[in-house]
Parts: structure tokens; C-alpha cells; sequence
């Protein structure tokens, strides 16, 4: 199965396997960029959707790892209040950089370098919810609990 994966999606099926999960990683005809268009391709709701967004943690030079629910908008304030650092826009260099894959692409795991990571709550709900898995077009299922396992993420209230 994951011959057919491109390069970056056959990493995070790699890296999931090598923690010892079993979820499988597919491809979608359609872009999974967004959190709608995840939800579109999937047949989802879009809140299923633990979208990644790369922050720049400027006094650091650090990337922080947000991982909220689809239909959530993060408060950057917020956030802020979490960390000793100020919280910057990352482009696309800078998430390629520092995780090894592009915007719209972007796992929860399998990144260059180890990433603190937020988990937004509001993912707790659900029993099943989606992520990216390195390329804009692939994407796994996964529980919140396996999310935080996975990324040793600090769940936070992001909205």
C-alpha cells in the first residue's frame, strides 16, 4: 500500500509504523489543503479535521505547532499566553525548513526536528478525527488520544 504513497506521505507511514501504529495513511483524488477540502475529499465533517498550523516563535527561531479542530480559528493571544515567546507568522521556507513539509501537507509527527506542540481541545469530543500526513492530498485516521501519544502535544483551549 504505501508504494503507492508519494515520498512524503510514505514518511509519515513510516514514522507511524515505527512508533508502533497501525493507522494507514491514504491519498485523496482531491486536495485536503484545507480543512473544508479535507472534510470534501473525506466525507466528513470539517470539525474532524485536526488541521496543523506552523507558528514562528520569534525570540527562539523555533516553529510551535498548533493542531486545532477544523472549524476553529486560533486566538494567537491566546496562545501567546501559553509561552515565553512571542508568536510570529511562519512562511512557507520556514515551515518547510523546520518540519520537512509543505503548507497543507504539514502531520502531527515525522517532522526534521522535534516541534512543541498545542492540541486544541475542542478535538477531545470526537471519537475519530482526521490529519495531515505530509502531502496536501494525504491524510489518517486517528483518535485525539493517539494525536496526543503521538506528538506529546499540551492540550489547551485555542479559540
Amino acid at each position: 500500500m504505501t508504494s503507492q504513497l508519494k515520498d512524503s506521505a510514505k514518511q509519515v507511514q513510516n514514522k507511524l509504523l515505527e512508533l508502533g501504529y497501525t493507522n494507514q495513511v491514504v491519498e485523496l483524488p482531491d486536495s485536503t489543503r484545507t480543512a473544508q477540502e479535507a472534510a470534501d475529499a473525506i466525507g466528513c465533517e470539517v470539525a474532524h479535521i485536526a488541521k496543523s498550523i506552523i507558528f514562528w516563535l520569534k525570540n527562539e527561531d523555533k516553529p510551535l505547532l498548533v493542531i486545532a479542530c477544523g472549524v476553529n480559528r486560533i486566538n494567537e493571544k491566546l496562545i501567546t499566553g501559553h509561552l515565553n515567546d512571542k508568536l510570529g507568522k511562519a512562511d512557507a521556507d520556514f515551515v518547510r525548513e523546520h518540519t520537512g513539509f509543505v503548507i497543507g501537507g504539514v502531520p502531527p509527527l515525522g517532522h526534521k526536528e522535534p516541534i512543541l506542540t498545542f492540541i486544541d481541545e475542542d478535538l477531545l469530543q470526537y471519537r475519530e478525527i482526521w490529519a495531515a500526513a505530509g502531502h496536501p492530498r494525504a491524510v489518517f485516521q486517528l483518535t485525539p488520544e493517539e494525536l496526543i501519544q503521538m506528538t506529546n502535544g499540551r492540550v489547551i483551549c485555542v479559540k
